[in-house]
């Protein structure tokens, strides 16, 4: 039995935390998880710049802003990451965000999926631990209202055609992240805005 509970507030850090542990561990030559080979430290370099701009550009659209002002209840905001994935650089920067527009209606806090192996195996995607996940709980962290991740359906369905068409990571990872630059979050923030509307 996974204590949401217990997993939020004693493990989970806030966003500015995560981002400073992943910056950290990379100046000292290492990133999350226990793989600190040099193409995971190269994934984890390129994902701070991916967030950085995912940062600095991201605006919650109309239709999102309004789901959220919708909302009746508050609810606590758990994500399951680490530094290295790809697409959770593209993704968690907007997690972010809808918490920021409604502080009074979102509690967001992150954990580590290596360091929380029962969580991830709770929330498989296709029998694999892909990340990010995002768990949606109730006000006392209790319950899990709504799940969604690791990526955009439309995107999950692209990548299962790229891994049949090559087995090279860096071509696969090239088009996934071309993919998020033209998408600019929309599809995300659409898909959110569904999870969202869920819980009304």
């Amino acid at each position: 039995m996974i204590n949401y509970r217990e997993i939020f507030e004693e493990q989970g850090m806030d966003y500015s935390t995560y981002r400073q542990l992943v910056d950290q561990l990379l100046a000292e030559g290492q990133t999350t998880g226990p793989d600190n080979s040099e193409a995971m430290l190269h994934y984890s370099k390129m994902n701070v710049q991916r967030m950085n701009r995912v940062d600095k550009t991201v605006a919650l659209n109309a239709d999102l802003q309004m789901v959220i002002s919708g909302l009746k209840a508050k609810y606590k905001l758990l994500v399951i990451t680490e530094g290295w994935c790809g697409d959770a650089a593209q993704i968690i920067p907007i997690f972010n965000k809808i918490t920021l527009t409604a502080p009074d209606k979102f509690e967001l806090k992150f954990v580590l999926r290596d360091q929380n192996l029962p969580l991830i195996d709770a929330h498989l995607t296709n029998g694999g631990r892909a990340i990010p996940v995002l768990l949606v709980l109730d006000e006392n962290s209790e319950n899990v209202l709504a799940k969604w991740g690791p990526r955009p359906q439309v995107l999950q369905t692209l990548l299962a055609d790229w891994k049949k068409e090559s087995s090279d990571m860096m071509v696969i990872a090239e088009k996934l992240h071309g993919w998020y630059a033209k998408d600019k979050t929309q599809t995300t923030q659409a898909e959110l805005n569904g999870v969202l509307k869920s819980l009304n």
